[in-house]
């Protein structure tokens, strides 16, 4: 196996991750829970896809499937923000909308060629060995975005203003609000940026990493690795980036891994392909519903650092518990 091809793999592959698992970090640091993450990729594949082929602007695209997701998620906001509706219900009913509306607006798009976001090798950078292959040689240019956006969320988490106020509506809704924070304001707003970064995981897959529209398979469960990954990473985007790295190399490392199963005894390709690569590449999965399972605990989640009030509606005038 060649490490500088999968890890260079991995990059791009985690990069969709990435933007997914901050997407939802953010919104869940505000205390909203939504597990639609995979429904608003699949429209933001979709609508990026869409008006890529018609504009021939690939950039326009992305915006456009930003702001699509952005959509979806600000109607998950109004279910669970203004009406107080179970958070988990919505989000899972967000899932299947967007599921939904993606198949339906999305018929038709199998096979067609829009404009793609370039990619390019940083002068210089790229001829550092092996940290340049990997890193800063032929990657689209969302992968370089993605490496200024890490650290950008991480200062705008702890060293400003406004990220204070973010963990702090997701912390005690009911001390913030009495500090004059507008608790209902920011979860809305978060909860529409979190969605929007969704968005822009799905047009990151089909007009960069591997394009194309492919109906209900376009985002292959990424959506969900994206919510277990927020738990791994213990709500840092630090984590989450290495989280969204590690795993990326993990599933372009399972495809390589197939080959070395011939010599192991399984030299029937179909052998391989179903049985073999079969558990191969449903292990990661089984690492993310254990998190899933093990961050559900009250007592695990506090110890892991979630935030206190997320997935509890705020009223305003009620005494937190």
């Amino acid at each position: 196996m060649n490490f500088e091809i999968i890890l260079h793999a991995g990059i791009a592959t985690g990069t969709i991750l990435l933007f997914a698992t901050i997407g939802e970090l953010i919104t869940e640091r505000s205390g909203i829970l939504n597990l639609g993450v995979e429904g608003m990729m699949l429209v933001g594949a979709m609508t990026g896809f869409s008006v890529s082929l018609s504009s021939g602007n690939p950039w326009l695209g992305v915006i456009m499937a930003m702001l699509a997701a952005g959509l979806l998620g600000l109607a998950h906001g109004v279910v669970t923000i203004h009406l107080q509706s179970d958070q988990v219900v919505s989000g899972l009913a967000l899932t299947f909308l967007g599921t939904g509306l993606a198949l339906v607006f999305g018929e038709g798009l199998t096979g067609k060629n829009p404009p793609l976001i370039p990619a390019w090798s940083v002068p210089g950078l790229a001829k550092i060995p092996f940290i340049g292959p990997v890193f800063f040689a032929q990657h689209n240019v969302l992968v370089y975005v993605g490496y200024l956006f890490i650290p950008l969320v991480w200062f705008f988490l702890y060293k400003t203003r406004p990220g204070m106020h973010l963990r702090a509506i997701g912390e005690k809704p009911e001390a913030a609000d009495t500090l004059g924070v507008n608790v209902y304001r920011l979860r809305y707003i978060n909860t529409f940026v979190g969605a929007c970064l969704a968005g822009l995981a799905g047009a990151t897959i089909s007009l960069a990493v591997s394009p194309g529209w492919y109906s209900s398979q376009t985002t292959s469960g990424q959506g969900w690795i994206a919510i277990g990954l927020v738990i791994f990473a213990q709500w840092d985007p630090l984590r989450a980036a290495l989280g969204s790295y590690l795993f990326g190399a993990l599933r372009r490392g399972i495809l390589d891994l197939q080959g070395p199963a011939v010599l192991l005894g399984f030299t029937n390709p179909l052998y391989i392909n179903s049985n073999w690569g079969f558990f191969l590449k449903m292990a990661p999965y089984l690492l993310v519903i254990l998190a899933l399972v093990i961050g559900s605990r009250a007592a695990i989640k506090k110890h892991i650092g979630a935030p206190a009030a997320l997935g509890v509606p705020y009223v305003r005038g009620e005494r937190g518990l």
